[in-house]
């Protein structure tokens, strides 16, 4: 995965945040630094800390260091990183963050069995129904946001650590007045790696959701430094 982001491009660079991997994926990441030390850079914490807050950091870190533009996307290859720039493109001309979706027109799933097809666009229809959200795709994980998003969203408030995660930090950018599109991708059944998805993670979406659109009627998710 590393290669392949670096190969779309001199403009992109690659962040890891791993927790404590016992596969030994910062001792990779370490490797390949010595190749491209500007280029891929890395975050080690101690224990599993969650899906969600993983993504946080890592988009404190590219605040921190000036990016412009932050991606999210999974390292299994289920994403294509060879969609990166389709994703950026929209941002320079008027939107403030792209989704790569399964399901708007042109996008698709591939390889996948019938009961995970039907959870997730299960899913996709609860959300939409209790956010209100015109977002066909709200549980995607390929996102790419400018840095003026990140900036503005209180990111601690951000509280859903697992898959909901992608639905919070949706509905807190577009409640935020921030113009969001879908751009169609193929998302294949992961080629490495193992599914996270558990009993627990589906519950945290069902009533996480609901809660947070009570929430959102009288909390804000702006940051105060925004």
């Amino acid at each position: 995965m590393i290669s392949a982001v670096l190969e779309v491009g001199q403009d992109y660079d690659v962040l890891i945040v791993d927790d404590g991997s016992p596969d030994g994926t910062a001792a990779i990441v370490k490797e390949r630094q010595q190749a491209f030390p500007d280029r891929i850079h890395l975050i080690e914490r101690t224990g599993k800390l969650g899906l969600g807050t993983a993504y946080i950091a890592g988009f404190k870190y590219g605040i921190k260091h000036g990016y412009d533009f932050l991606f999210e996307m999974d390292a299994d290859f289920s994403h294509n990183p060879k969609d990166l720039p389709r994703l950026l493109a929209p941002l320079e001309n008027g939107f403030d963050f792209s989704i790569g979706s399964r399901y708007v027109k042109g996008g698709a799933t591939k390889n996948w069995p019938l009961d995970r097809e039907i959870l997730s666009r299960g899913a996709s229809l609860y959300v939409r129904m209790i956010t209100w959200m015109p977002i066909k795709d709200p549980t995607a994980g390929f996102i790419c946001y400018k840095r003026e998003v990140l900036e503005t969203i209180d990111l601690d408030k951000i509280k859903f650590v697992g898959y909901a995660f992608q639905i919070e930090m949706k509905f807190s950018a577009r409640s935020l007045g921030f113009k969001s599109i879908e751009v169609p991708i193929t998302f294949a059944d992961r080629i490495e790696g193992t599914s996270k998805m558990s009993n627990g993670i589906i519950s945290e979406a069902i009533w996480g959701v609901l809660k947070m659109k009570i929430k959102s009627f009288t909390n804000s998710y702006r940051s105060t430094d925004s």
